[in-house]
């Protein structure tokens, strides 16, 4: 055999065993990138048991909350009603001097405070059925974020609130309460309504 007859021989060999490998390869490579997407593809990650459970945790303490939210803000309104519904009437009573007798002779009030709580206690005065029955009913808007369909829940944290106001004054509150009693449900009906009245026309 001649040496350019090896050198031949041995190239093609080269050759062919190169070809092979770079197939073998290729071969694996489409393989591999094959199972790589249809793995992408196929497979989705199901809820364990436990990530349900924290998610079920997650509602009941978000729904916790919000009972808990609701109860402060109607607790706060009962609250303000109570104060402000009792200095109502302290302050018609100071006016038409019938604290001293109210009070068993105990309050004496100079003229002054008198001529003051008869300004407040006038139909545009501060202490007036009329302001304080706005005020009530600005604070349960603001309570509530301006949502209607929390007015009668708040309209009843209203009436728990005046009647302990009634029961820490001793007996039926004076007519200027009783009179911005009436205002406050006619306002609370208002917005109840209002919100009625928006559904109604979208």
């Amino acid at each position: 055999m001649s040496v350019s007859s090896i050198g031949t021989t041995t190239a093609a060999a080269y050759v062919q065993q190169t070809a092979a490998t770079k197939t073998e390869k290729g071969t694996k490579e489409t393989s591999s990138s094959k199972t790589n997407q249809d793995t992408a593809v196929v497979y989705e990650k199901g809820f364990s048991s436990s990530e349900k459970t924290n998610s079920t945790k997650s509602n009941a303490a978000i729904i916790a909350q919000l009972k808990a939210d609701a109860e402060a803000r109607t607790s706060q309104l009962q609250s303000l009603v109570e104060k402000m519904i009792s200095k109502q009437g302290q302050t018609l009573g100071t006016a038409d001097d019938m604290w001293s007798f109210l009070a068993k002779g105990n309050l004496k009030a100079d003229p002054e405070t008198i001529a003051q709580a008869k300004k407040d206690v006038a139909e545009d005065g501060y202490w007036g059925a009329e302001q304080t029955s706005d005020r009530i009913l600005s604070f349960a808007k603001a309570l509530s974020g301006d949502d209607p369909d929390k007015a009668e829940e708040l309209l009843n944290a209203f009436k728990k609130g005046y009647s302990q106001a009634t029961k820490s004054w001793g007996g039926n509150l004076p007519s200027l309460c009783s009179d911005t009693y009436d205002l406050v449900e006619k306002k609370f009906g208002e917005w109840m309504n209002s919100s009625s009245q928006d559904t109604q026309t979208d």
